[in-house]
């Protein structure tokens, strides 16, 4: 296999900005992505937000939590460790549109009325990993064997 494919996802610069991004959006992330495939942190699992989801016209409903749930909770580990993080953002970034359009959008923009002003931050987080990667101390800089 082309060794240049393999490594243009790897693909990052040696700033601290990408940190700076990656490591609270994973966390977040991974928080989310808990509580809707585990129950954790107070969420309610696959099967409830299976049905919540099912309730809201994204059917069906069980299989979209998985999906969010597993975009957000494996995602949110690949930023925190920096691996494949452009195509992890990628997938939040699509997670967190979804998120905005289909829930938070008729509320407006704040989060006290159920708003998006959170995901849109998570979305101009991931869009920003998206096009930077994963910058310095992450495990593509290490892997593409980029050494500036």
């Amino acid at each position: 296999m082309n060794k240049a494919l393999i490594q243009r996802p790897l693909l990052t610069d040696n700033s601290l900005t990408s940190l700076a991004l990656r490591l609270p959006a994973g966390v977040i992330f991974v928080a989310h992505g808990a509580q809707k495939l585990f129950g954790s942190f107070g969420g309610y699992g696959l099967e409830g937000t299976g049905q919540w989801m099912a309730s809201i016209g994204l059917e069906p409903g069980y299989l979209m939590a998985l999906v969010a749930g597993s975009a957000e909770f494996f995602g949110g580990i690949a930023l925190l460790l920096g691996l494949l993080t452009r195509p992890a953002a990628l997938m939040l970034a699509i997670t967190m549109l979804v998120a905005i359009i289909t829930v938070h959008l008729p509320n407006g923009l704040f989060m006290s009325n159920n708003g998006y002003e959170f995901g849109l931050a998570l979305l101009g987080m991931s869009v920003a990993l998206v096009f930077n990667g994963g910058g310095k101390f992450s495990l593509d800089r290490k892997l593409s064997g980029i050494k500036r």
